[in-house]
Order: structure tokens, then C-alpha cells, then sequence
């Protein structure tokens, strides 16, 4: 099966490959333009007029990416009439982008007749999931989950001419737009011969929490041969919460060959929450930890799945002071460098009471103290263990207010607060120490302290914008008072005076302030809704929507407008369009590009897909050649999820300074799938990841722009948090050849 999705998704790229490069360059780059600009105008319009099919499905994915509901006639017309079924395929797909209700009566139509082709009706029972889930309560959205389900009855008893494409598409379509007994419907497909239909739709009903097929799914677990569809079984078993499947899911979690079957049974266990799981779960890891100790890694390979475990032990086995388990942590942590929160975490859910007299070895260690009895603040030099150990103390917040709970809780308070107040001493040098704050502060807050609102209003004035941004949504948890508005109202005007590389403080504060009250955030809206920066008043515009300000705005739209072009006097690069004509005739005519990654366990190539997302591949080469990249932490891997890189704080929050549109496209979310990170639409910059397994709810969500080839992927597997891009090498065009001609002479 491995070889047969291969060459499918072969195929398709070498098809949209041939489709995009037969249209000239010149409507290419006007295209390209148009998306960067977030534009819907005349130009394309015309486009999908046109006489070349090419062009009208390439126009009609601009128009669904762009995202504006003036686009739905125009694509409308085009799903139900155009005469080539590739262009309608691809309306139906822009129409589901675009999210809009609108859209319901024309997709309806689509579904309602059998007789449209295949891919059609593909991508419109997709796009009636996208489209239900982003309107649930629209009266029509339960129309379109109907639609869903009897699109896929529909295959289901077609039998061997059943289309692959309708089958997966809807069932990811059902975990989109839930309808009503949508789980029975995804559960047929079990039994389906084809394991990815099969592992889909375990991923369906794990994420509804379905408890209807906990037969099946153990069935699948247990002799399924595809690692993918056991791995999903074991997610949707511990989803169901199914008691009877423990002993099988241990089993799994500790013997099955295919880690990313026994990562999804670890998590399993945890659901289930039965602490008999423990010492099977303490002798794997116990093995693991003897292996980890003797890699020649800085980061062992063994790290993923040591945390994995560490996490579960922590939720089963909360408050018993299991001194095994105890025992186990403790030597983890040591030779982690105590810089993992899961540990820290798991070890104060296990024994609060030992957790709050942290071994004097930390600071002979380390250099840092760390004795919650003594009252003593972490003098730390590295963020990620304040961080850590942070998340492990905002654990003791859980515990009951009496004694001798009260007095653990009284400490933990001063330590956090201590931290805290570092960040308004200016005789300390805090670089190393702030992306530890939010955190810090998160933690914190946890305890409800009677000084939580002024620690929050001091971090509100805070330089670093992320900390900034961390105290107003926790501050958007408080009382609406006159004193937390105020103090929200005052923070977001000097946030648009001084956020220059980052807006997420700009965007925290607005959305905290309307949450406390959404009249008294109306002249901070009105701020957004001038700001040169797109995302910010994009934001205003759909708080505003959600708010039902309206009245208020009735113009907000038009004030949103389009993403205007690089202004140097407004200081910034944020939410402002900065390629110039040569830089999309650049994007444009790329064809052949990789990028070849070196870290110390060896070497992986990401293949480009230009023709998919020009802009996106660009920005990638063009960091990638400045040696943006060079150096930078993995700073986030979920095993059978994915691995993430590109982030110069470390933190997750870090970027180039400024954001890239989304080129959102028809490639799915295979294993080795590239894509760009993003904490909203349109917010990609530098984050880039790879996925370890098949993702289908990212389809359609997050930018496709390359892939690792299944060789590749097992550096890609072995790499954990903390592990280094040491290089990254762009080859492109000619270059490219003459790399591919000498491996075929050596080989």
C-alpha cells in the first residue's frame, strides 16, 4: 500500500506540475500578485472567463484563497456549469475555502445529483464540511452534514466501484461538520480493503469521541498489518474511554514495532486513567532511559517516547507518591537538564509534597537554586527549565486549600512571583529569562493570588510582546471592571505605537478587551481598523462580526480593504504586501528546487512544490539563503504527528518579521507532507513543518509546499526537541539536473 500512495501522490503533483506550467507567465504572476494582495477585483474575474481551462482553475483557486464571498457567484456559475470537470472540482474546493453559508444551496445541488463526476463531487463534499463546521449554527449546516453522509452511503454501496477520493474527503468531512450519527457512517469503513480508508476513519471517530465501533477498532488494533490504521484504532479507543481494551493497548504501548502505534496507545492509557498500566509502562521506559543513557546524541532518539510516557505516568498515577515512578523521574530529569515540562509536570502530579523540595543537586548541578521551603526564587540561566519547572509548580495550584497543602501552595506563589518580578527590574539582564514568562505567569495565575491583576496590568507594559500578550488573555479572565478594561485599553494603543516584528500582543489585547466588554472596546476597534497592518484589522473586522457591532461599523469591511504595499514609514513589515514584480516572476517560473537539511543524525531533502505555492517556496529559499535557519532549535515534535522547526526564540512564538498569505492547495497531508505553521490565516513566516503520519484535518487548512521522500523521513523520525538544522543548502534549476545526473552515474 506504502508503494500505491507513493505513486498516486506522484501522480498528482506531476499533473499539477503540467497543468500550471502550460499557463504563461505573465497571468501566472498577476494571479500570484492578486493572492498576495488578498485582491478581488475585475482582473480575475476576467481570468475565469477565459477560454483555457487552466487558467479558470487556477483564477477559481486564487478566488477560494483570497476568501471573499463576492467570489461565490462567479464560482457558482463555474461548479454548476462550466464544461471541463476540472475546473469545477476546483470551485467546489475554492467555494469551501471561502466558508461562507452562501455557498450551502450550490453545494446541496452538487451532491443531490450522483451523476457529477467523481472529483467533483470529491471536493464538494468537502467543501460542505469546511463550510458546516465554519456555520454550525446556520439551519443549513445540518442540511450539508446530511449531504456528507449520503454522499458516502452512496459509495458505500457502489462496493468495487467506490471512488477513493469521495470516501476519504467525506470522512474527514463528518469529523468537520459532526452531523448527526455521522460516527455510524464513518464506522462502515473499518472493514474498507483500502488501509488508508481504514485509518481514516478510526481518525474520524477519535476525534468525535465515538463509542459505537470499540469492537472494530480493537480488532484493528490487533491484527490490522497497516501501522497507520493500528496506530489510529489505539486514538480511538482511548477517545471511547473503552475499559476493555486496556490490556490490549498495553500490550501496544509496549511491544507493538511501529512506534507510532505505541505513542498512540501510551496516550491511550492515559485516557483510560488506570494505574495497572503503570509498571508495564515503568519497564519500557526504565529500558528506554538505559538506551537514551547510552546514545552518542546530545538529544537521544529515545526522548520521544520517554515523554510520552512520562506524561501518561503523571495523569494515572496522581498523588500516589509511587516511589518507583518517582525514582524514574528523577534520573530522567537529571539527564534532560530538567528543560522538559513533561517531566516537571508529571512529577508534581505524582508527589506535590516532594515536588516542592526540589533536590539540592539542581544547584550544584545547574547553578540555580531552586527550594520552594526556603522561599528562594530560580536563579536560572536557561528559559526552557524556569519554563519547566514553572509548569511543574503551577501543578501545586491544583491541589486543596488546607494544610499542609496551603503552606506548599503559599510557596510555589513566591516562587512564581518571584520570577515575575525580575521582569520589572531593569538591573537584571533578562534575555536569557524571557520567553520562560508567559509561562511563568500562566502558572501563576493558576493560584488566583489577590495581586494577580496588578502582576498582569506590570507585565502589560512589559517590552517583550509575547509576555505582554500572555498577560492580556489571562487578564481577559478577569472581572470586567473599569481597572482591567483600562488597563487593556492603554496597552493596545502603545502596542500599535511600538509592536514592530511581532503583532500578537496587538491581537491578545483586542480580542481580551472585547471579551470583558465588547462597548467599551469600540474606540480600541476603531484603532485596529486604521492600522497599517492587514491581520490586525482583519481581526477588528471579524471581532466586530462575532460581536454583533455592526451598527457600530458599518463600514468595516471596506476599512479591512486589501493588503496594502510595503509603507517604510509606518516602521513595520507586518500584515503589509513586500514582493515586487521580479519577485513573483521569480516564484512563478521555478521548477526545479530542494532544500537539503543537515543536522547531527544525518541529512533529510525537502522537494519544493513551486507551481502549488510559489510565494511560499520563495520565502523559504530566501531565508534559507540569508542562513535564517542555520543553527535554530526543533523547538516542537508530537510523535506520529509532527516536527516543527524555523523559530529563532525557541519559544514557538518566533518569526522573520513579517507574515505571508496562505496557498492553501488540493495536496493532502501525507507522511513527509511540508507545510507551513501558522497561528491564524495568513500568519506564516518562518515555521515550517513535517508531518510523521497522514494529517486529513490539516488538508485545506495549512500551506502544502514540500515533501520528504519516505528514505528521508526516518532522520525526520529520529529527530526530537532540542535537536539543531545545522545547515540548510538550496539547490535549484540546472543545479538540480547535474546533482540528479552524477547520483545516477555513482549509483
Amino acid at each position: 500500500m506504502k508503494k500505491i500512495l507513493t505513486i498516486c501522490f506522484a501522480v498528482l503533483v506531476c499533473f499539477t506540475f503540467q497543468l500550471f506550467a502550460q499557463i504563461p507567465t505573465n497571468v501566472l504572476v498577476q494571479i500570484s500578485k492578486a493572492e498576495d494582495e488578498l485582491r478581488l477585483d475585475k482582473t480575475l474575474e476576467d481570468l475565469m472567463k477565459s477560454k483555457d481551462a487552466k487558467i479558470r482553475k487556477r483564477a477559481a483557486l486564487a478566488s477560494g484563497r483570497i476568501g471573499k464571498e463576492a467570489a461565490i457567484p462567479m464560482l457558482a456559475k463555474l461548479l454548476e456549469s462550466d464544461s471541463d470537470a476540472a475546473v469545477r472540482a476546483m470551485s467546489a474546493f475554492a467555494l469551501g475555502e471561502i466558508e461562507s453559508i452562501k455557498a450551502a444551496d450550490t453545494i446541496l445541488k452538487v451532491l443531490q445529483d450522483t451523476k457529477n463526476a467523481d472529483q467533483v463531487r470529491a471536493r464538494a463534499v468537502e467543501a460542505a464540511g469546511k463550510i458546516a463546521a465554519a456555520n454550525a449554527e446556520d439551519a443549513k449546516a445540518k442540511n450539508l452534514g446530511e449531504a456528507i453522509l449520503d454522499a458516502l452511503q452512496f459509495e458505500e454501496e457502489r462496493g468495487a466501484r467506490q471512488n477513493r477520493d469521495v470516501i476519504l474527503l467525506g470522512i474527514t468531512a463528518i469529523l468537520r461538520a459532526k452531523p448527526e450519527g455521522g460516527d455510524f457512517v464513518a464506522a462502515k469503513f473499518l472493514t474498507n480493503t483500502d488501509a488508508r480508508i481504514r485509518a481514516d476513519a478510526a481518525n474520524t471517530l477519535s476525534r468525535l469521541r465515538s463509542k459505537i465501533a470499540n469492537e472494530k477498532l480493537r480488532a484493528m488494533l490487533l491484527s490490522d498489518n497497516d501501522p497507520i490504521a493500528r496506530a489510529n484504532a489505539a486514538r480511538a479507543l482511548g477517545a471511547a474511554e473503552d475499559k476493555d481494551a486496556f490490556n490490549l493497548l498495553v500490550e501496544s504501548a509496549v511491544s507493538d514495532e511501529d512506534s507510532r502505534v505505541r505513542v498512540s496507545a501510551i496516550r491511550s492509557l492515559g485516557s483510560l486513567k488506570d494505574a495497572k498500566a503503570a509498571n508495564r509502562l515503568l519497564t519500557r521506559g526504565e529500558n528506554l532511559l538505559t538506551d537514551y543513557k547510552k546514545s552518542k546524541f546530545a538529544n537521544p532518539i529515545e526522548k520521544n517516547e520517554l515523554l510520552e510516557i512520562v506524561t501518561v505516568l503523571g495523569r494515572i498515577l496522581r498523588n500516589t507518591e509511587n516511589e518507583r515512578a518517582i525514582s524514574f523521574l528523577k534520573d530522567f530529569r537529571r539527564l534532560n537538564g530538567y528543560k522538559s515540562s513533561e517531566i516537571e509536570i508529571s512529577y508534581a502530579q505524582i508527589t506535590p509534597a516532594l515536588y516542592s523540595q526540589l533536590e539540592s543537586e539542581t544547584a550544584t548541578s545547574f547553578g540555580y537554586v531552586v527550594d520552594l521551603k526556603k522561599k528562594k526564587s530560580m536563579a536560572m540561566a536557561d528559559w526552557r527549565v524556569v519554563s519547566s519547572v514553572a509548569q511543574g509548580l503551577g501543578e501545586v495550584a491544583g491541589l486543596e486549600i488546607k494544610e499542609p497543602n496551603k503552606e506548599l501552595r503559599e510557596i510555589a506563589q513566591t516562587i512564581l512571583k518571584g520570577e515575575i518580578e525580575k521582569t520589572v527590574d531593569p538591573t537584571i539582564d533578562l534575555n536569557s529569562l524571557i520567553p520562560a514568562i508567559p509561562d511563568v505567569l500562566r502558572a501563576y495565575a493558576k493560584f488566583k493570588a489577590n495581586d494577580l491583576p496588578e502582576t498582569l496590568y506590570e507585565n502589560l507594559r512589559n517590552k517583550d510582546i509575547f509576555i505582554r500578550a500572555a498577560a492580556a488573555e489571562l487578564l481577559g479572565e478577569q472581572p470586567a471592571n473599569k481597572e482591567n478594561i483600562e488597563a487593556l485599553k492603554t496597552a493596545f494603543a502603545k502596542s500599535l505605537e511600538t509592536d514592530k516584528q511581532y503583532n500578537d500582543a496587538q491581537l491578545a489585547i483586542l480580542s481580551a478587551l472585547v471579551k470583558l466588554d465588547k462597548k467599551e472596546a469600540i474606540d480600541s476597534l476603531k484603532l485596529a481598523l486604521d492600522a497599517s497592518n492587514f491581520l490586525v484589522r482583519r481581526h477588528a473586522a471579524q471581532l466586530i462580526k462575532q460581536n454583533d457591532l455592526q451598527t457600530s461599523f458599518p463600514n468595516a469591511d471596506e476599512k479591512v480593504g486589501t493588503v496594502k504595499p510595503y509603507n517604510p514609514k509606518t516602521g513595520t513589515k507586518l500584515g503589509q504586501v513586500l514582493n515586487t514584480n521580479a519577485d513573483y516572476l521569480r516564484a512563478v517560473s521555478r521548477k526545479n528546487a530542494k532544500a537539503i537539511l543537515t543536522t547531527e543524525k544525518g541529512t533529510f531533502t525537502i522537494e519544493f512544490f513551486p507551481e502549488d505555492a510559489p510565494l511560499t517556496v520563495d520565502n523559504f529559499i530566501k531565508l534559507a539563503r540569508k542562513n535564517y535557519f542555520n543553527g535554530l532549535a526543533i523547538h516542537r515534535v508530537v510523535p506520529n504527528f509532527v516536527m516543527q522547526d524555523g523559530d529563532p526564540r525557541g519559544d514557538g512564538n518566533g518569526g522573520p518579521g513579517w507574515e505571508i498569505r496562505d496557498e492553501i492547495n488540493e495536496i493532502p497531508y501525507e507522511r513527509g507532507t511540508v507545510g507551513m505553521a501558522l497561528s491564524g490565516k495568513d500568519t506564516g513566516g518562518s515555521q515550517w513543518f513535517v508531518t510523521h503520519s497522514p494529517q486529513p484535518h490539516l488538508d485545506g487548512g495549512y500551506t502544502v509546499f514540500g515533501r520528504v521522500n519516505e528514505t528521508d523521513m526516518k532522520i525526520v523520525d529520529n529527530l526530537v526537541r532540542g535537536d539543531k538544522i545545522l545547515s540548510v543548502k538550496i539547490i535549484e534549476g540546472n543545479k538540480l539536473q547535474r546533482t540528479q545526473r552524477m547520483q545516477r552515474k555513482r549509483n
